[in-house]
């Protein structure tokens, strides 16, 4: 009887290693994806500042260039004023 109770604590404490190995094994994986989850999301929130970066930058060249091309209009449209005040 004794031997039979041996056994019996004996295969719970094995059973109970099995599932504690399980157990820690799933959380290291659980923790593992959650790790290349915020990697990964931080990785495209620098890709994604990079492009906006990089989009600001197009679009406020752009715009400079629209207001030299607005300054050269004006400085036409002044020219050809002074002409008309000549010509009256």
């Amino acid at each position: 009887m004794a031997a039979t109770l041996l056994q019996e604590i004996s295969q719970d404490e094995r059973e109970r290693a099995i599932l504690r190995s399980r157990r820690m094994y799933e959380t290291d994986m659980i923790s593992n994806l959650l790790t290349a989850e915020k990697r990964g999301v931080m990785k495209g929130e620098l890709q994604s500042d990079e492009k906006w970066k990089v989009t600001v930058a197009d679009l406020k060249a752009e715009l400079s260039n629209k207001d030299a091309k607005l300054a050269d209009m004006s400085a036409v449209i002044e020219r050809l004023k002074a002409e008309l005040e000549k010509r009256s």
